[in-house]
């Protein structure tokens, strides 16, 4: 029997336990969306936009935005999270995801709103707002990345033997002699191997160090190389490969040749200044093509939401960022 997305809705209580409502969302290509509000249903429209690509929404993103203010919308992109088919990369590109939200946003009604989205989520959210200029009131971003094989070498094949030089010992090390001169390249391909003795060390070994580099201070440096036995698989790393092989379905520099497009939108960019994923400086050349926003520095942060000040730092950003939208 197939499922009727439109028929998946439920309501819930809006005392913040909860979203207002979440429904599966149907948008084509045999792709299905979980999708829920959240706040006050005459607040302020806004979307929150999770990283990856392919990780999905938490409960705590819920609470960026003030129950009393803001109509947020929280959902899982393709192949995320709760969506389903979970992992599915077919019909799944930039382009799609940009289709979905505006598909999204029509479904609930809803004429403009404010898009908030962190690391992965920034792109998105400049990729949208680049496309769907007339649709976004304001934008909020922490950790920028615009989806480049720039950054992605400098953070793995620069940073990291710079800042963990054993780490990325271990990192070439999951790969045979004759693959460690294109070390990403090798990653995505063994990762999108369909043989899971392939794709499985590879994925792990991945998922381990990007978790390592996006930690201001992790608990360990090094990778388990240990037989992984029980230990499921990390489900980002799959998606990452998918996108970041095909440089995330963009031209080249695309989000900053076409900043001219955000123009008259108000933007805040939440940074932290000890970002080795997404570093600094990634936003500064960001701000200085995009005319009125503002770049807020966090000092003893890093790249994830919960490092110090971080959270505060993006609340603070989304409520200055409605007040201006407000007037």
């Amino acid at each position: 029997m197939a499922h009727d997305a439109k028929s998946d809705i439920r309501s819930e209580s809006s005392s913040g336990a909860g979203p207002l409502t979440s429904r599966m969302l149907a948008v084509g290509d045999g792709h299905e969306l979980y999708m829920e509000t959240n706040g006050n249903a005459d607040g302020l429209p806004a979307v929150y936009l999770h990283g990856g690509p392919g990780s999905g929404c938490q409960p705590d993103h819920r609470r960026l935005f003030d129950a009393q203010r803001f109509h947020a919308v929280l959902f899982d992109q393709r192949g995320a999270g709760r969506s389903r088919p979970k992992g599915g990369r077919e019909a799944n590109t930039l382009p799609h995801l940009i289709a979905d939200m505006e598909t999204v946003r029509t479904t609930l009604g809803i004429e403009r709103w404010l898009v908030v989205g962190g690391s992965w989520g920034a792109t998105l959210a400049l990729a949208y707002a680049q496309a769907h200029p007339d649709r976004v009131s304001g934008i909020v971003l922490r950790a920028t990345f615009l989806g480049t094989r720039a950054e992605l070498d400098a953070a793995f094949l620069e940073t990291l033997p710079r800042f963990y030089p054993q780490l990325h010992a271990d990192f070439l090390g999951v790969l045979p002699d004759s693959e460690r001169a294109a070390p990403l390249d090798a990653y995505w391909r063994r990762i999108l191997d369909p043989d899971p003795a392939v794709h499985g060390p590879a994925a792990r070994a991945w998922g381990e160090t990007e978790s390592i580099l996006s930690q201001i201070a992790p608990k360990r440096t090094r990778l388990d190389l240990s037989p992984s036995g029980a230990r499921p698989l990390p489900a980002t790393p799959f998606m990452e490969a998918h996108y970041f092989a095909n440089d995330c379905f963009m031209r080249p520099d695309q989000l900053l040749r076409d900043a001219a497009a955000l123009a008259g939108i108000p933007g805040i960019l939440v940074q932290g200044r000890y970002d080795l994923l997404c570093p600094p400086a990634t936003a500064h050349r960001l701000v200085a093509a995009w005319p009125g926003a503002e770049l807020r520095t966090v000092d003893a942060a890093g790249h994830l939401l919960y490092d110090p000040g971080i959270r505060d730092a993006v609340i603070t950003a989304i409520n200055d960022i409605a007040a201006k939208i407000d007037k």
